[in-house]
Parts: C-alpha cells; sequence; structure tokens
C-alpha cells in the first residue's frame, strides 16, 4: 500500500512539474492507469491508453488555442 501511494503522489508531482504536451500523456496515464487497476488489475494498459489520449487532447487543445490567438490578431488589425 505504502508503494502505491508513493508512485501516485509520484506521478501526481511529475504532472505538474512537466510541459505541456507531456502533462496530457502524464495526466492521462495516471487517470488510464488508476482505471485500468481498477478494471481487472490492467493498470499498464490502462496507462499506456491514458498517455496516448491525454497527448492527444493536449495537442488538440494547444492547437484551438492557436487558432483562437490568430483569429483575435486577425480581428484585432482589421
Amino acid at each position: 500500500m505504502k508503494t502505491k501511494l508513493l508512485s501516485l503522489s509520484l506521478m501526481i508531482s511529475l504532472a505538474s512539474v512537466a510541459g505541456a504536451s507531456n502533462a496530457g500523456c502524464l495526466k492521462g496515464a495516471l487517470i488510464g492507469g488508476v482505471a485500468g487497476h481498477v478494471a481487472h488489475h490492467h493498470a499498464l494498459v490502462g496507462a499506456a491508453a491514458g498517455c496516448v489520449i491525454g497527448h492527444h487532447m493536449s495537442k488538440k487543445k494547444e492547437h484551438q488555442q492557436a487558432v483562437q490567438a490568430s483569429h483575435a490578431r486577425t480581428t484585432a488589425t482589421r
């Protein structure tokens, strides 16, 4: 139990320190790992899937923010 708690706290601290793209992966891996563990001890599969999904969602959000910023710049110059 102490090992699980220690690894969970380590993952949370890494997620808060990492960059934007890596944060999406780490947050997704953390959530996916917990969900996989609850679903019949498939924590590694859940973490891998969560990392992929988290990374994708993070990139999607960054792209949307870039488009909005570009749109705001073009509207402001009119």
